[in-house]
């Protein structure tokens, strides 16, 4: 019996590569190797090494919040963008500190922070600069992901 159609997702924590049947999305799946939430509701933190593996790797359309500790919206957005993470389990939240990642910053042209990228298959789909509160992130999202 088939099991449907499947996504492949990256492991947060150890950066393994899982498929799962999209049925099971909302099931809490958990890593085949190190047994870490696929699924977490709330924002990993990416980094040079990680940001390519985890946006291109996820069968699942990848939000990534680009900030710095010195930048005070970012530091104001930051629970508002942990709050949209739990509103929207079908969406992978991520955030890139700029000062740690300057490599990911430079090739994703930042250029102002925060900034907010969505991809979907490894690409850009859109992208926002500001801070926003999370019913205005999750409102930007479903206008992209229609």
């Amino acid at each position: 019996m088939s099991e449907g159609p499947s996504l492949q997702l990256v492991c947060p924590s150890c950066a393994t590569k899982n498929r799962l049947p999209e049925r099971r999305v909302a099931d809490g799946p958990v890593c085949g190797r190190c047994g870490a939430a696929l699924l977490p509701l709330y924002p990993i933190a990416l980094d040079d090494r990680s940001f390519d593996a985890y946006v291109e790797g996820s069968g699942l359309p990848v939000l990534v919040d680009f900030w710095a500790d010195w930048c005070g919206p970012c530091k104001a957005m930051a629970p508002q963008f942990s709050a949209a993470a739990a509103q929207v389990p079908r969406v992978r939240f991520a955030k890139v500190d700029t000062e740690a990642a300057p490599q990911t910053s430079v090739r994703q042209r930042i250029r102002s922070i925060p900034t907010l990228l969505l991809f979907r298959d490894g690409r850009e789909l859109a992208r926002s600069s500001g801070a926003m509160a999370a019913g205005d992130i999750v409102a930007w999202l479903d206008g992209r992901l229609r």
